[in-house]
């Protein structure tokens, strides 16, 4: 998946200022990524509502999967951009690798579970999502985001597979005679390239805005549906109006479309350049700069950060829980507070199923 993981001059010539400044702010990288996704696995943990909600499985998994992209992979990475030097081995480095490719490519497919998860709830009727959305299916789900990527990440590294026809040049860039360092270089064959680069980013991408493109235009109906009632002067707020669960289902579809479409966004900003170098380099002869590698290989690690950012400023139920831990339980920030003891904790409902993107 990657064609070159780290730099092998990148540091060369970087004073004791600049290298002060990279490390500050690798390692605020590196512990956004560790607080946000302890954070929302303890909050579903914590949260008897949040456990009760199908999608919650797959963000648990997302932050577990991100958590240790941060502890297993972006520390060692960090240490050989600033020290301009590889000091764990070449078989470590294997290893290394091969927790990249499988980690962030895990990350990427459990974003894709959960866009068709929502769209399967906001786009089809209560009883296809129920049939769709088993408990069996779930686990299946969650056990192919987690195996699909062992077979780009463990099983071609180790074989050597990215490497073929390639091996003189990777022996070339894995060791700098100026400097006498050694490198954990990772480049990667075209056949690699194309096929680690389609499974791990562009068939998720695809799936992703099919199924994003379809809640958009859910959301878009149920919005003309909403100014239909309003024009029609059926009040939105009455609790035991005919017209209120109708409206405020939309009104909550609406938002929850806006929530995910900011998250593909940020998705597509962060690994899109990375993958499209990645498909790019072995064709015009791996003449990309290792500074541009670098650069986009940690912007792509900076998505495995920001997810939890998103649920905490754009969901209410998130951001309630998070208030609740980071506050050590003050009351002010339970549900009966905020929704009021004769609304239920679970009133939103979308197709049938209880959501918390709102």
């Amino acid at each position: 998946m990657h064609s070159l993981l780290m730099v092998s001059s990148s540091s060369e010539g970087f004073g004791v200022a600049e290298k002060i400044a990279l490390l500050t702010f690798i390692s605020a990288v590196i512990l956004m990524t560790i607080l946000g996704n302890l954070l929302v696995m303890v909050a579903v943990c914590r949260d008897r509502q949040l456990r009760k909600i199908k999608t919650n499985y797959f963000i648990v998994s997302l932050a577990f999967a991100d958590l240790l992209v941060s502890v297993l992979v972006m520390p060692f990475g960090a240490i050989e951009l600033v020290q301009d030097n590889w000091i764990y081995g070449e078989m470590f480095c294997l290893v290394r690798t091969s927790l990249d490719v499988l980690l962030t490519t895990a990350s990427i497919l459990h974003l894709c579970c959960i866009s068709l998860d929502r769209y399967y709830a906001i786009c089809c009727q209560p009883l296809v999502y129920r049939n769709k959305m088993t408990p069996l299916r779930i686990a299946l789900m969650l056990g192919g985001c987690w195996t699909i990527p062992t077979f780009i990440s463990f099983l071609p590294i180790m074989q050597g597979w990215n490497s073929i026809g390639i091996l003189d040049l990777i022996q070339q860039r894995q060791f700098n005679k100026a400097s006498n360092s050694t490198y954990c270089v990772f480049l990667v064959n075209k056949p690699y390239a194309i096929t680690c680069s389609v499974v791990a980013f562009y068939i998720p991408f695809l799936l992703m805005v099919l199924a994003y493109y379809r809640i958009y235009i859910t959301a878009r109906e149920h919005a003309r549906q909403i100014r239909i009632l309003q024009r029609a002067g059926a009040p939105t707020e009455g609790r035991h109006h005919p017209y209120q669960h109708s409206t405020h289902r939309m009104k909550t579809e609406t938002k929850a479309a806006k929530t995910l479409c900011i998250i593909m966004g940020c998705f597509c900003l962060c690994w899109a350049p990375f993958f499209i170098t990645n498909v790019v380099d072995p064709f015009i002869n791996y003449t990309v700069p290792e500074q541009l590698w670098t650069a986009f290989l940690w912007l792509g690690y900076i998505n495995s950060g920001l997810n939890p950012f998103l649920y905490a400023f754009l969901n209410k139920s998130f951001r309630r829980a998070f208030l609740i831990i980071l506050c050590c339980g003050d009351e002010r920030y339970r549900r009966p507070s905020i929704l009021g003891q004769t609304v239920p904790c679970s009133t939103t409902t979308i197709n049938g199923s209880t959501h918390v993107l709102r």
